[in-house]
């Protein structure tokens, strides 16, 4: 009997998603989320710059993002990278091949951040698997973004 409830559920549910991806709702069009889903890098001077990790969870985009922080101690030295935490994207929203998110700027260089307000970002697709990061709200230069393959 329980084998048969479970069946009737999950039948239920792969009917309702089926029909949620078929019919999306008046007014709205179909998106293509499939685009923006997966791992993205970025790099700055050679170095890692940003990664996004991008899944869709049952027919909702959710993603993290990790900044990485560059520094040298002097001009004549190399620049190194440091990953900062990872960071929930918010507010995930298809615009055609662009997917705008916000970032919380909390944690970003505490403690002169900690009452800073959310970070608005755009990651537009400019071709097969190569994406462009800008962020909306601040002055820092748009970085190139590769799907890797993990």
């Amino acid at each position: 009997m329980k084998l048969l409830i479970a069946s009737s559920v999950l039948g239920i549910l792969l009917f309702t998603a089926v029909t949620a991806a078929q019919d999306p709702p008046a007014g709205h069009p179909a998106l293509n989320e499939g685009q923006f889903v997966g791992v993205w890098r970025g790099q700055m001077r050679g170095l890692p710059g940003a990664d996004i990790v991008i899944t869709n969870e049952p027919g909702q985009l959710t993603g993290a993002i990790l900044f990485y922080l560059q520094t040298r101690s002097d001009l004549s030295d190399p620049w190194t990278a440091t990953p900062g935490l990872p960071e929930p994207m918010f507010n995930l929203k298809i615009e055609g091949n662009t997917l705008c998110f916000r970032v919380s700027h909390r944690r970003a260089h505490p403690p002169r951040t900690l009452n800073d307000p959310p970070v608005s970002f755009r990651l537009t697709v400019t071709g097969p698997d190569k994406a462009e990061l800008v962020s909306v709200t601040g002055s820092a230069p748009p970085v190139v973004m590769l799907r890797s393959a993990n």
